[in-house]
C-alpha cells in the first residue's frame, strides 16, 4: 500500500462529496478516508435534519478533531484539504502530523491581506448576524450559486446543492475575520516550511468563495518558500472538487502526491 491520505472537507459541503477521490486514490493504492467534521451526520440527509449539532465548533476544534483522527493511524499521512478543510491541513502540517499536504481553494490562514468583495458577499449569508457565531447556518441555492457554483451551469449548481450542501458552523468565519486582530488567531500558521513536508496550494481562477488572489497570497506567505507550491487553476469555482471537473483536480493531485512520496523514499 503507498500510505494514509485523509481528505478533509469545507464549510457546507458534506463528507461524502469526496467518494469520487477515495476511489481514485484507493486504485492507486492508498488507503483513503474523509471524516466528516464533528456533529456531522453520516449522511447529507441526516446532517440537514439535526443543524444544531454542527453548531459553535471553531477552528482550533476542527484541527483537533482530525488530529485525533490522525493519531489513530500507524502513520503520518497525506492531508487534502478543501476551504476551511485546506487551511486545516496546513495547521496540521505544521504541526508535524502529515507527511505532505494539499490545500485547494483554501480558507485564509493569518496573514493574508487581500479580502476581495466576491469573499465578504460570500460569507454575508453568516456575518449578517453576530449571533452566527454560535448558530449553524445553511445556504439558500441562490447563495449556494454565488459562492459555489459561479463557474458552472445554474443546473448543476442545484444539482451539486441538493446532493451534497449540508449546514455548518458559522463559528469559523468570525474567527477569520477577527484574525488580523487577535494574535492568538486559530488561523495561524507557522509559515516556516524549512522543517516539514511538501504542500501545495491550489487557487481556482473563478473562486468567489476563496478568491485567488487569497490563495496565492497565503504560498507567497511561507519562506523561505522552498518547500511550498502554488498552482492556478483556470476557469473553475469553489466547487472544483465535486462538481463535474473534479477528475481533473483529483489526477492533478494524485500525481502531485506520488511525486512527493517517491522523493521522501529517496
Amino acid at each position: 500500500m503507498a500510505g494514509h491520505v485523509v481528505f478533509i472537507h469545507g464549510l457546507w459541503i458534506h463528507s461524502a462529496a469526496w467518494e469520487p477521490w477515495l476511489d481514485l486514490f484507493s486504485s492507486a493504492g492508498y488507503q483513503a478516508a474523509a471524516p466528516g467534521w464533528p456533529g456531522d451526520g453520516d449522511t447529507v440527509a441526516q446532517t440537514r435534519e439535526a443543524p444544531e449539532r454542527v453548531a459553535g465548533f471553531g477552528v482550533q476544534d476542527l484541527t483537533n478533531h482530525y488530529a485525533e483522527y490522525i493519531a489513530g493511524l500507524p502513520e503520518s499521512p497525506v492531508v487534502v484539504g478543501h476551504s476551511f478543510g485546506g487551511l486545516i491541513a496546513q495547521k496540521l502540517l505544521a504541526a508535524g502530523l502529515a507527511r505532505s499536504a494539499v490545500a485547494i481553494d483554501p480558507a485564509p490562514v493569518k496573514g493574508v491581506r487581500a479580502l476581495p468583495f466576491a469573499q465578504i458577499r460570500s460569507g454575508f449569508p453568516v456575518l449578517r448576524s453576530k449571533k452566527n457565531a454560535g448558530r449553524s447556518v445553511m445556504l439558500t441555492h441562490r447563495q449556494f450559486r454565488y459562492g459555489f457554483g459561479n463557474a458552472i451551469s445554474q443546473a448543476e449548481s442545484d444539482r451539486l446543492y441538493e446532493r451534497w450542501a449540508i449546514p455548518g458552523p458559522g463559528r469559523p468565519i468570525f474567527e477569520l475575520t477577527a484574525a488580523k486582530k487577535d494574535p492568538a488567531s486559530p488561523a495561524l500558521v507557522d509559515l516556516d516550511d524549512s522543517d516539514r513536508g511538501p504542500l501545495l496550494i491550489l487557487g481556482g481562477l473563478r473562486d468567489h468563495t476563496v478568491p485567488e488572489i487569497v490563495a496565492r497570497q497565503a504560498a507567497a506567505l511561507y519562506k523561505p518558500g522552498t518547500n511550498t507550491e502554488y498552482r492556478p487553476v483556470p476557469g473553475r469555482g469553489h466547487s472544483l472538487v465535486f462538481d463535474r471537473g473534479w477528475r481533473e483536480v483529483a489526477e492533478t493531485v494524485l500525481e502531485w502526491v506520488r511525486r512527493q512520496d517517491r522523493a521522501q523514499l529517496r
